[in-house]
């Protein structure tokens, strides 16, 4: 019990980790963008709140705050107080818009680099996929509190081995196979036959209709054993990486397609840092490529959403710059400070509202809550 504690928390950990490094290189590209156009940078946060560590170099405030819900880069323009000249040539806002640009789309451009680099490494460490050993049935990876699959009692690790009573045999196939059938069965009950650590169990599944599409919200993959080869030169890897980042962002921006265009069906299945830190602690268990191919979609997924034009996000000032653009000057400053202070009351009421879901789902709170 105590080895399975201690691999649990070391997930946990691991998890965290690359969470925390992916918001490090988020904002490291904007301050790395500012420092190398010469525009000036007072301050580098990790989260918000007041600072738990902080230290200054160079001008620069680097500071670690209380709430871990991400970072920011600030400057001396966001400084009423601050002694350099309102009209100095290196201030962030009198730079041309080409420059100010760049800064703000240099995060998303950060997570992308680095979700293609940890793709490259991927092939380098754990190899190049050569084929799979397959075993009949479906393999369930991961399971998301709260949807079909979590109701009708699948588990991470069970193997669904027939669907309705007709064998589902094994490889990709297999999984092609049970999820054309969710898809196709909104609504529907369906009956599963599993096996959970050597017992056979029959259990009751009904996708939920997203846009007329079935959903569990559970990951599904090949039951059997994946190898790996030694990549054949130093570009193999890199070929793959950029084949991979491209299918992996696809799919990204399909998925909050999705969610903007189905929201009230899709809403639910929204997960916070909460959740995707206990998907994180789940694959950082199985080790090998899972890990590298959680690091690299969670890095996608954070360029996409700081790329949607909604305040406080990158894509928001990008907005802004764009209609700074079009007017020849800039905004107003109350229109301006009524944008990002909406935005700020926005995302952080969301995140907090995640937070407690995402909390009341863990089991073992469940367990605390008699359920």
């Amino acid at each position: 019990m105590g080895t399975l504690r201690s691999m649990a928390g070391m997930g946990v950990l691991t998890a965290l980790a690359i969470l925390a490094g992916l918001i490090v290189v988020h904002e490291s590209g904007h301050f790395l963008a500012a420092r190398w156009q010469g525009i000036r940078v007072s301050g580098f946060s990790i989260g918000f709140g007041p600072a738990l560590l902080q230290r200054r170099r160079g001008g620069v405030l680097y500071a670690l705050r209380a709430i871990p819900l991400g970072g920011f880069v600030s400057f001396p323009d966001d400084d009423e107080d601050s002694p350099i000249p309102a009209n100095d040539p290196d201030l962030l806002r009198n730079r041309p818009l080409p420059q100010r640009a760049l800064v703000i789309a240099a995060g998303v451009i950060a997570n992308l680099l680095l979700a293609w680099a940890v793709l490259v490494a991927q092939g380098f460490v754990v190899g190049i996929p050569s084929g799979f050993s397959s075993t009949p049935g479906v393999l369930v990876a991961v399971v998301q509190s709260g949807q079909p699959a979590d109701a009708a009692g699948l588990q991470a690790g069970d193997r669904i081995l027939a669907l309705s009573g007709q064998s589902l045999g094994g490889g990709q196939e297999a999984v092609q196979q049970l999820v054309d059938r969710i898809r196709q069965a909104p609504g529907e009950k369906l009956q599963l036959q599993t096996e959970r650590a050597g017992q056979l169990l029959s259990l009751s599944l009904t996708p939920s209709p997203v846009g007329g599409i079935g959903r569990i919200g559970a990951q599904l993959q090949p039951n059997g054993i994946e190898a790996f080869r030694a990549p054949r030169g130093p570009l193999e890897p890199v070929r793959r990486a950029n084949r991979d980042l491209v299918a992996l962002t696809r799919r990204t921006l399909e998925g909050f397609g999705t969610l903007i265009t189905h929201f009230g069906e899709t809403a639910g299945q929204v997960s916070g840092p909460v959740k995707i830190v206990e998907m994180g602690a789940s694959l950082a268990k199985q080790g090998g490529s899972s890990l590298f191919l959680y690091t690299a979609l969670i890095s996608i997924n954070l360029a996409v959403l700081n790329a949607l034009p909604l305040p406080l996000l990158d894509g928001g000032q990008l907005a802004l710059l764009l209609l700074e653009g079009v007017r020849g000057r800039p905004l107003p400053e109350r229109f301006q400070m009524a944008f990002f202070q909406s935005g700020f009351v926005f995302l952080v009421g969301l995140s907090l509202l995640l937070i407690v879901k995402d909390t009341s789902q863990l089991p073992v709170v469940q367990q605390l809550l008699g359920h």
